[in-house]
């Protein structure tokens, strides 16, 4: 019986309130579709980068004006997608697996291996937050720029951290509590 489809009914037939593995699907399939609506957005980053660096090397080789923000706003830009991308290519299990030890063993030895790996995962994430969030702020009120001519603010880029650190997390334990089978699969479309 699938968890995501499931309800149950009361004696008269009426359908009642969704199982607690139904309620946990609409909170994974929220979190599912947050990182995918995130990773996308910051997918389309890249479209700017692209065009900065045309700008620049059309203003640098045809016109000899370089310009003192392209190669920032590249790096900001390219840097918070990578980070704020993490939890979108979790949702997808694009993550780096160790596959001389992951291949070849059976579903169930691979979820207790996952299983097992959560809590070195949960610490990282923990750490991205907390220490990440840290720093963002300190960078805030310290209005710490970048000391280049250009000299943009840089917390944006250091709040990237944090987040990226949150959106993981979710994720990670969406996506352990589905193959320890507590909650539905993720949905095929978003």
């Amino acid at each position: 019986m699938s968890h995501e489809n499931s309800t149950l009914s009361t004696p008269d037939g009426a359908p009642s309130r969704p199982s607690g593995a139904s309620a946990l699907s609409r909170v994974f399939r929220a979190v599912d579709r947050l990182n995918y609506w995130v990773g996308s957005a910051w997918a389309l980053t890249i479209l700017i980068v692209t065009a900065a660096v045309v700008y620049e090397v059309v203003m640098r080789s045809a016109f000899g004006e370089p310009t003192i923000w392209s190669n920032e706003l590249t790096v900001y830009l390219s840097a918070s997608a990578y980070l704020v991308a993490g939890g979108y290519a979790l949702l997808y299990r694009q993550h780096v697996r160790i596959d001389v030890l992951y291949v070849g063993r059976s579903a169930r030895t691979r979820r207790w291996m996952d299983a097992a790996a959560f809590i070195f995962f949960v610490a990282y994430c923990l750490v991205l937050i907390v220490i990440g969030g840290d720093m963002a702020i300190t960078s805030y009120q310290q209005g710490e720029g970048t000391g280049t001519p250009w000299n943009p603010p840089i917390w944006p880029v250091k709040a990237a951290i944090p987040i990226s650190g949150l959106l993981l997390l979710i994720q990670g334990i969406a996506n352990l509590v589905r193959d320890l089978g507590f909650a539905g699969t993720a949905p095929d479309s978003r």
